[in-house]
């Protein structure tokens, strides 16, 4: 659908990630003359303002998780009538890992013009100090809250050749670097970014079982991990070791059947292949 002649327009504004000497003069101009700007938290977007020396002219509305659905209804209708609607979040890019999408859609389905004003990404900077591979990669948001759900989320990395990129919150960062030394080795190599841009920042590079040990410390801030892709060994998992171990695990009283589909979870193979290898070792 084209966009509707006298409609507005939708920007999607890129926002620093600590340094507000990160914005550009277009981010600037877009708070300065918007109709509206809609913001994920009111009071940091007042706080850049000020240190841009920028005067919100056009009305400000809170555009968070918990009300962006309520709120779509009325920017929605803005656009129509022919206001600039700026959308920023904390920090980045808007719907990458924070709201927006759904604005962004419901804009794309009324054919009203959206469009981004480029800004700093934690996603890529994380990438690029991370000294992993940066030629092919991967980014998978925040991990599951639950336990098991986190560990089968993991295990479906386990044979993912990208290096992968995903954000956690701090007090979750020991359990999940725990898991993922659990479920993909202690050696497959990350990179913990904490704080980009700011005063604090800082990267710790290693084995995930030494960046498990240091995280359990305790760490703050706002964190990006980058995953190392699995090798070449680990993309072809060693069929008679995977059988060894799931009839490890059944001699000491699992059922054949869940010892092997969590075995062929944790590898990355089909359960089913398994399955059917242990039959065979068994004559």
């Amino acid at each position: 659908m084209n966009p509707e002649s006298g409609s507005g327009r939708l920007v999607l504004a890129g926002t620093p990630l600590g340094d507000p000497g990160d914005a550009s003069p277009r981010l600037a101009e877009a708070l300065a003359t918007a109709d509206v700007v809609a913001a994920e938290d009111t009071r940091r977007l007042r706080s850049l303002a000020t240190a841009l020396g920028v005067t919100l002219s056009g009305r400000v509305v809170s555009f968070y998780d918990s009300v962006e659905t309520a709120r779509l209804p009325g920017l929605v209708s803005a656009l129509h009538d022919g206001a600039t609607v700026v959308l920023v979040t904390d920090a980045g890019m808007p719907s990458v890992s924070d709201p927006g999408y759904r604005l962004v859609a419901a804009c794309v389905a009324e054919g009203l013009t959206v469009t981004c004003l480029p800004g700093p990404s934690a996603v890529t900077t994380a990438l690029a100090v991370s000294g992993l591979p940066c030629d092919r990669f991967c980014f998978e948001g925040f991990p599951p809250r639950k336990p098991g759900e986190r560990r089968r989320w993991l295990a479906a990395l386990a044979t993912e050749p990208r290096t992968c990129v995903f954000f956690e919150a701090p007090h979750r960062l020991a359990a999940t670097l725990a898991d993922a030394a659990d479920v993909l080795g202690p050696d497959r190599q990350a990179a913990v970014c904490r704080e980009l841009t700011k005063t604090y920042e800082e990267v710790r590079r290693g084995g995930l079982g030494e960046l498990a040990e240091w995280a359990a410390q305790g760490v703050r801030g706002e964190i990006t991990v980058v995953l190392a892709g699995a090798s070449a060994a680990q993309l072809a998992p060693d069929l008679d070791e995977l059988v060894a171990e799931v009839n490890d695990r059944v001699a000491a009283g699992e059922r054949l059947k869940q010892a092997a589909a969590e075995v062929a979870a944790t590898a990355g193979i089909s359960k089913k292949t398994l399955y059917d290898a242990v039959l065979a070792a068994r004559g």
